[in-house]
């Protein structure tokens, strides 16, 4: 997968994240998970257009590594979101699916990085 495609995919995961969070409850519980869940999910995007834009290898790591931390934390905010019973699991599969994959590129990217 290239940076562009990348890119879009994390743009998309983006808006996908939004159009979920507008299906959350208006709880207090519902509102405080949909606020963490729009903030790390939309960032995964974000951050990761900033890492392109790296003037140095050592700042493109550093800023991939914040894109791994925010799809993980995306990941554990859609967990809860199940878990708490405040959105239905076959709602948020495949944005669970689609955080996981995107977590597993930022962790390999990384790795290959180091190496």
């Amino acid at each position: 997968m290239n940076s562009k495609q990348l890119k879009d995919r994390t743009k998309r995961f983006a808006v996908d994240v939004i159009c979920l969070c507008r299906e959350f409850p208006a709880t207090l519980d519902g509102q405080v998970v949909g606020g963490q869940l729009i903030r790390s999910g939309t960032s995964v995007g974000a951050n990761y257009r900033a890492s392109c834009r790296a003037r140095s290898r050592a700042e493109w790591k550093a800023k991939l590594g914040v894109d791994e931390e925010e799809a993980d934390e995306t990941l554990f905010w859609l967990e809860v979101s199940v878990e708490a019973e405040l959105l239905p699991e076959p709602r948020v599969r495949a944005l669970l699916k689609e955080a996981d994959e995107l977590t597993a590129i930022f962790v390999a990217s990384l790795k290959t990085a180091k190496e």
